[in-house]
């Protein structure tokens, strides 16, 4: 699987690069069509709290799956977006099992 992560209007540290590459690809456990994911960064004006947002596109077999979430932390966010991902994906593949 391919990860594409862009962070918008600031620079990731790698630390956070290691810790998305490891989210993204636990989701592998779940179905294996994952062809790619896009994980995008920013930061929310005005600077308060809650203010780190992220949003996961899973490119997969027959359609896509998409999660954003905001949160106090970078970390934070993508756990969360990884746990609804996981979700999605095991509903998408219970459908494609029935068919």
């Amino acid at each position: 699987m391919e990860i594409r992560i862009q962070a918008i209007h600031f620079d990731a540290t790698k630390q956070l690069e290691a810790f998305i590459q490891k989210k993204v690809t636990k989701l592998e456990q779940y179905f294996d069509g994952i062809i790619s994911a896009e994980v995008t960064l920013k930061v929310v004006k005005p600077e308060t709290a809650m203010n780190k947002n992220a949003n996961i596109l899973l490119k997969i077999k027959n359609g896509d799956c998409f999660a954003e979430k905001t949160e106090d932390s970078f970390e934070a966010a993508i756990d969360e977006c990884v746990e609804a991902l996981e979700k999605q994906l095991v509903k998408f593949k219970e459908k494609s099992r029935s068919k």
